[in-house]
């Protein structure tokens, strides 16, 4: 579990945090909204379990009874609402929230509860817990978690304190891959241009199987494209098109492929490229492809993400991207 001096570039957050601490101005309901692998499960665990701590500190100690509760995930304090469906209804909440937080915490100050893709609450749910974010206890504290913050209620979000997660400076996200998991230079740049300023989505493209099977298909079939027949793209079609949240990952990953063949085509140089282990075959896709071809690819990977976007039809719009990529140009 993390503390606050384990987050990188979100110092103004942490500042901000800390502060209503120092100073016991701790609000009842926060908002941490975000992207997926923005840090706001990281942030959350640090404020709660700073909250919770015995010492009463800025940052948690970690060594009291208290953190090494909430380390183990044993903390009777710190509630994380869990959901049995894909939507969290007004069951879950009634149990796990609003029929408790009327119980006393057991030993700290505060009682903690966090809700996670809080999006996904119902309108029951969220009505119900509305009553209970209105006359909380003193000692209640609520973190909701959303990466789609217009999907809940008004009545809601007039009622926390909204914290706003930016995306980190990719050099920080660079320089703590490399530090923290000793990656070579290329592999760190990689994983942080792919992160879009996420540190957890990074973390995950350099541990997840996942990512690292995506990552191998994607180089696959962008660097024999052209020698693709018509069978062989139906079949990638379906294999893209599988998950659509796998998908948009693709087409970063596709993005960051054509950076490259259109950077070394600009410079002929091997030294900045993000997939320097494919030097050879980015070195035969530049000379393939024209910088208009080039250009216009990567305009044509961000429509079709406007396309998916707009919920056109998902299979359509990666065979026409396919077929566009096979021309030569």
């Amino acid at each position: 579990m993390a503390n606050f001096r384990d987050i990188i570039g979100q110092e103004r957050i942490i500042g901000r945090l800390q502060n209503s601490i120092r100073q016991n101005r701790i609000s009842h309901a926060y908002l941490f909204c975000g992207e997926d692998g923005s840090g706001k499960h990281m942030m959350a665990d640090a404020f709660a379990k700073t909250l919770l701590c015995e010492k009463g500190g800025v940052e948690p100690c970690g060594s009291c009874r208290f953190c090494k509760q909430t380390e183990a995930g044993s903390q009777p304090d710190y509630q994380i609402v869990t959901r049995e469906k894909s939507s969290l209804g007004v069951k879950e909440i009634r149990e796990q929230v609003t029929g408790d937080v009327a119980l006393k915490p057991y030993a700290c100050r505060y009682k903690v509860y966090l809700i996670d893709e809080a999006e996904k609450m119902t309108e029951e749910a969220q009505n119900a817990l509305l009553k209970t974010i209105e006359e909380p206890p003193e000692y209640a504290v609520f973190l909701l978690l959303t990466s789609q913050r217009e999907r809940l209620l008004q009545t809601i979000l007039s009622r926390v304190v909204t914290v706003p997660f930016y995306p980190v400076e990719l050099s920080l996200i660079r320089k703590f891959l490399m530090e923290n998991y000793h990656l070579p230079d290329y592999l760190a740049q990689s994983a942080a241009a792919f992160s879009a300023g996420r540190v957890g989505r990074a973390i995950l493209y350099i541990q997840s199987e996942r990512y690292a099977a995506l990552r191998k298909d994607t180089v696959l079939l962008a660097s024999r494209i052209d020698q693709l027949t018509m069978a062989e793209l139906s079949s990638s079609v379906k294999r893209f098109t599988a998950e659509k949240e796998e998908l948009f990952d693709f087409l970063d990953m596709l993005t960051l492929w054509y950076r490259d063949v259109l950077l070394y085509k600009a410079t002929q140089n091997a030294n900045f490229l993000l997939h320097a282990e494919e030097t050879e075959e980015i070195r035969r896709a530049a000379q393939r492809q024209s910088y208009e071809k080039l250009q216009g690819v990567v305009e044509k990977i961000c429509e079709a993400k406007q396309k998916l976007n707009a919920n056109v039809n998902a299979e359509m719009v990666l065979e026409l991207l396919f077929l566009y990529l096979k021309e030569d140009r």
